[in-house]
């Protein structure tokens, strides 16, 4: 069954926001069954959101709608939605007292103009709304249902969960499944190449690809004549799909994280882990810290940004600062092995670099960096490293690298080789 999607708002229009909504609700759309045919962008302009409605109505059996709901003039979505349906707006009390408690509750007057949202099309049902002020609705036009809610995330993701999926998702086909896997290490172009003849090894399997920088997501989408039977030809061939792309694949879930992957990993062999960051800055801190328990591997995130700080903090030798400068592989294996001497953990990662846009030099580019780790079973290894992008772009490639240098040495339970400069 075929489903629409409309976002309203100029600021969409205009480039002012992201377009987040869309892309989450295509997925919770496909996720239980629904063919997304129309994704569409439409400014505040009452003649342009009618036209939408009537077209996507007339085109799909479901159609979500955000935006456009709120408090001031320029929010025309409910009467769009009443002159496309040819009602009229009745003003909704229960709404208004819904929206006269959420004020009182946020110790806030609520004015005039608030009132405006509890006017909805007569024939509509309301969608309450339980994190915000405006109301939702949803109504039927020609042979499609029409679901209406405000453009804030949040706001949105509450109803479309609690009131939209309930209401529609008898009427989706149930014979599909995807599987989500997560990569880093080798481009998109590249992991296309792997993964080339899957889908004519799997009948029925439909492979697709997010590109997330420095990530790379494999969506395995399948169609059966069941949902079990779409499920078990998905597994199938995500087995497939991970058998070929080997150990960059981190992670089967699209809310997993690289961090969460390289936790897990320490976590598993019971391995302490401590960071000393200059280029970055806290990135790889923030990558691992985000995702709740990291206290049990992370034992230090030191941001050694100036030189008297790697000396100070971590005992880097002045003199070997001076001999090869601090973005130098004698350097970064210096600032590992202290880290994680200074508090006697199983690893110490270091990272070192120019992240630009100035600093560099025909000897030293902007996008040089040195990424080293130490353990109490072998020598350390440093890993030079020449990185292309902005300042964020470096940063967060350089980060990602540091981290996989922990996951590698995790999976292999703690072997590593020789330094490499």
């Amino acid at each position: 069954m075929s489903a629409g999607i409309l976002s309203i708002g100029t600021e969409l229009t205009r480039g002012e926001l992201v377009n987040t909504n869309a892309t989450w609700l295509a997925d919770q759309l496909t996720s239980v069954g629904f063919t997304v045919e129309s994704i569409e962008t439409v400014a505040d302009v009452r003649g342009h959101v009618v036209d939408s409605l009537r077209r996507l109505a007339a085109r799909h059996r479901v159609v979500v709608i955000t935006g456009g709901l709120g408090p001031t003039t320029d929010d025309l979505t409910a009467e769009c939605a009443a002159e496309a349906a040819h009602t009229e707006l009745v003003r909704h009390e229960p709404s208004v007292e819904a929206i006269r408690r959420r004020f009182v509750a946020i110790g806030r007057e609520m004015t005039a103009s608030n009132l405006k949202q509890a006017d909805l099309p007569a024939t509509a049902d309301v969608l309450p709304n339980p994190v915000g002020t405006a109301p939702g609705f949803t109504l039927a036009l020609g042979g499609a249902r029409l679901f209406f809610t405000p453009g804030v995330p949040t706001e949105m993701k509450r109803m479309f969960e609690e009131q939209i999926l309930p209401r529609i998702a008898q009427q989706a086909p149930s014979d599909t499944a995807q599987n989500h896997l997560l990569t880093f290490g080798q481009t998109e172009s590249r992991v296309g190449e792997l993964l080339g003849g899957v889908e004519e090894a799997f009948p029925g399997i439909t492979l697709g690809y997010r590109a997330h920088f420095p990530q790379i997501e494999v969506k395995v989408f399948a169609r059966g004549k069941s949902k079990a039977e779409a499920q078990t030809l998905a597994d199938a061939a995500a087995a497939e799909v991970k058998h070929r792309l080997g150990d960059i694949v981190f992670g089967e879930s699209r809310d997993d994280s690289f961090g969460a992957a390289v936790g897990r990993a320490l976590r598993a062999k019971g391995l302490s882990l401590a960071v000393a960051e200059s280029c970055t800055g806290g990135l790889v801190g923030h990558l691992l810290t985000v995702v709740p328990g990291s206290s049990d591997y992370l034992l230090l995130d030191a941001v050694t940004y100036a030189n008297a700080a790697k000396t100070a903090v971590l005992g880097v030798d002045p003199e070997l600062i001076r001999g090869h400068g601090a973005v130098s592989a004698e350097c970064a294996q210096a600032m590992a092995e202290g880290v994680r001497r200074l508090v006697d953990a199983d690893i110490g990662l270091s990272i070192t670099g120019i992240a630009g846009p100035t600093g560099g030099s025909d000897h030293k580019p902007v996008g040089l960096v040195y990424l080293g780790i130490a353990t109490r079973s072998g020598p350390s290894v440093v890993k030079e490293r020449k990185l292309s992008g902005d300042r964020g772009r470096i940063q967060t490639m350089a980060a990602y690298l540091s981290l996989k240098l922990a996951l590698d040495f995790a999976r292999s339970t703690g072997e590593t080789s020789g330094r490499e400069g």
